[in-house]
């Protein structure tokens, strides 16, 4: 199989680092024109230099009105969007505040909306067009640690869902993306001191799966490549076939046949 993207245009949210980084490499690997975008014009510059390929990139606060709006306006024609960006603070959920919860739900779920909602019409009228949306596994597991993560991670399974439905019989698809425990620059963060003393990364997600994803078939973390290629394969002609779907590449964490 071959994946020929070429004269689609790409957005990537949330894409300077992990695995936004790796999807939009991806993208462009296939032949996309792919937009990056984070919240620091700096960190945009490096990866769109990093990817090359035509790509191009800006800095806005996705987490607000103002800059998805922003956004839009300086891209109004979207091919494919992959609805990356997301944050996922820790917590007692006895202790975070609304504002804690607000912010959640504006960053991870609010953004996908907008975006979607700004640039599925046009799809639409073209009759051809990819809208997906990073879930995770913990929206069908809610970590205790994370509660509004996996509640919005679960609020995303929902959206993607009624926007497939809207699409229906237009040749546009929108579909989620479940990755489970993953090799990124958010995991890394967590074990910083343990890879300041030499530790490697994929030992750390052996470890780490089987402490606290133990129904992992892999039984070990995946590498944000393995995370790409999902989503690169979804973003293709070759998936036409494939909308309204959650889409698991958690490592067979999520204990279930369906």
């Amino acid at each position: 199989m071959k994946i020929d993207l070429t004269g689609r245009t790409a957005i990537v949210t949330g894409s300077t680092k992990g695995i936004g980084r790796a999807i939009a490499k991806g993208l462009a690997e296939a032949g996309a024109t792919v937009v990056v975008t984070g919240r620091r014009q700096a960190e945009v510059d490096a990866v769109v230099a990093a990817i090359g390929r035509g790509a191009r990139g800006h800095a806005a606060d996705l987490g607000t009105a103002a800059g998805c709006a922003a956004l839009v306006a300086a891209e109004p024609a979207v091919d494919i969007l992959v609805n990356n960006a997301g944050i996922f603070p820790m917590g007692d959920v006895l202790e975070l505040d609304d504002a804690h919860w607000e912010m959640m739900f504006q960053v991870n779920v609010m953004s996908a909306v907008r975006l979607t909602r700004a640039w599925l019409p046009g799809m639409l009228s073209r009759g051809w067009g990819r809208a997906i949306f990073l879930s995770s596994e913990s929206g069908l597991n809610i970590p205790v640690d994370m509660v509004p993560y996996g509640v919005t991670k679960t609020a995303l399974l929902a959206v993607s869902r009624g926007f497939a439905k809207r699409a229906a019989g237009t040749g546009v698809t929108v579909n989620a993306v479940l990755p489970g425990p993953t090799i990124s620059d958010g995991f890394e963060a967590f074990f910083t001191k343990e890879i300041a003393e030499g530790r490697k990364p994929a030992e750390l997600g052996v470890e780490f799966v089987k402490a606290h994803r133990p129904s992992s078939i892999i039984q070990r973390a995946a590498t944000v490549e393995e995370v790409a290629n999902l989503v690169v394969y979804t973003a293709s002609p070759q998936a036409s076939a494939t909308t309204g779907a959650a889409l698991r590449v958690d490592g067979g964490v999520v204990d279930s046949i369906a």
